[in-house]
């Protein structure tokens, strides 16, 4: 499913159980239901949890590998093109049109390789990162299913609505934040986070009242 339909779907999601709630505490003073119970929002962070999980220097380690071996490769293919074009116009005055014509060719070659190299190279970092980071991810999925269903949660959202887009969720009590009950379920202690990393977990204005604005992870 397009990404921005996910997004837009979550957000009307979000915004329809509010208004019902609102509009059922204005004509009763019971509190608004599905038919299983009362209507429970949940959020997290993925991207936070993902980031404390120990998997996560092992995948670090791995791309930055993977790119450094790109990295170095692409450096030798464009020192090969910067040496041979600097023989190609040393000499070119006295090559015949022949061999003129099979240099240029030669160099034309080389730089389409290296073109190549650099989006091939892209892509395999990319396709690496999936496939490390989807296993760890659907383990977290699992931890917030848990955690959900243990805690009676009717939706739980992720904070981030993607790259360069607004959160999903803009401002939202910190009481139904459940990302250290799903640290938890992973087997890790929040309390032995760094405290660095660790405010990433937590919205902007955390501890100046009940809400908050959240910060903004990727989810995959």
């Amino acid at each position: 499913m397009n990404k921005n339909l996910v997004m837009a779907f979550a957000t009307a999601l979000l915004v329809g159980g509010l208004s019902a709630q609102a509009q059922a505490q204005t004509t009763t003073a019971a509190p608004t239901t599905t038919a299983a119970g009362p209507l429970k929002l949940g959020y997290t962070n993925i991207d936070y949890i993902l980031a404390q999980t120990p998997e996560a220097k092992d995948i670090q380690n791995q791309l930055t590998i993977q790119r450094t071996q790109s990295e170095n490769e692409l450096k030798r293919m464009q020192k090969e093109l910067e040496d041979k074009y600097g023989a190609y116009e040393k000499g070119a005055a006295q090559m015949t049109d022949v061999i003129r014509k099979d240099r240029e060719t030669e160099l034309q070659g080389l730089q389409a390789r290296i073109q190549e190299f650099g989006r091939t190279a892209e892509q395999s970092l990319q396709t690496k990162y999936g496939q490390l980071v989807n296993p760890v991810v659907q383990k977290i999925q699992k931890a917030i299913d848990a955690v959900a269903k243990e805690n009676a949660y009717t939706y739980v959202f992720n904070l981030d609505a993607g790259a360069n887009t607004t959160p999903i969720l803009l401002v939202a009590p910190e009481d139904n934040n459940i990302t250290e009950l799903v640290l938890k379920k992973l087997g890790i202690d929040p309390a032995k986070i760094a405290a660095p990393a660790n405010n990433a977990n937590k919205p902007a204005n955390a501890g100046t009242g009940s809400t908050a604005t959240p910060a903004t992870p990727k989810k995959n």
